[in-house]
């Protein structure tokens, strides 16, 4: 027979370990500016003034540059994320709606559902040049997370 284990010792293991499963590493690279996955563009992402929130639609300024900082303009930019701790996509389907200067993107429909670790990606494709920009975002009930200076 199996001994008897009191729920309260359960639902405090079983809480401990969700803790632990959802926990946002440690490593991650929270800038908001770095190149491209094959580095063939300089991408930059800038949140609203007022900062990102929860359940609040919001638009994000994007930059796209050449390695060299030549802005590229009339880019193709397609949008992809989620929260990878968890499994699922974001709950909306941001796009890139215009350009407003050269290389300067309006990035609209922006949502959060919760806090935690996103991640967003970027498929770009400009002038036969094609790369991916990953991007990690932690949102707390404060804001975004910022990375910690060295």
């Amino acid at each position: 027979m199996f001994p008897r284990i009191p729920m309260a010792v359960v639902a405090a293991l079983a809480s401990t370990l969700l803790a632990a499963a959802c926990a946002t590493p440690q490593d991650l690279d929270l800038t908001l500016q770095h190149a491209s996955t094959q580095g063939k563009f300089m991408v930059g992402l800038q949140p609203p003034a007022t900062g990102p929130a929860v359940n609040r639609m919001q638009a994000w300024l994007l930059r796209v540059t050449a390695p060299d900082g030549t802005p590229v303009s009339h880019a193709s930019v397609s949008v992809d994320g989620g929260m990878p701790q968890h499994g699922h996509g974001l709950p909306t389907r941001p796009r890139v709606t215009r350009e407003l200067g050269p290389g300067v993107y309006a990035l609209e429909g922006m949502k959060f559902s919760m806090t935690g670790w996103w991640d967003l990606r970027l498929n770009i494709a400009a002038d036969g040049v094609a790369d991916t920009a990953v991007f990690n975002i932690v949102l707390t009930d404060s804001g975004l997370q910022r990375p910690v200076a060295p």
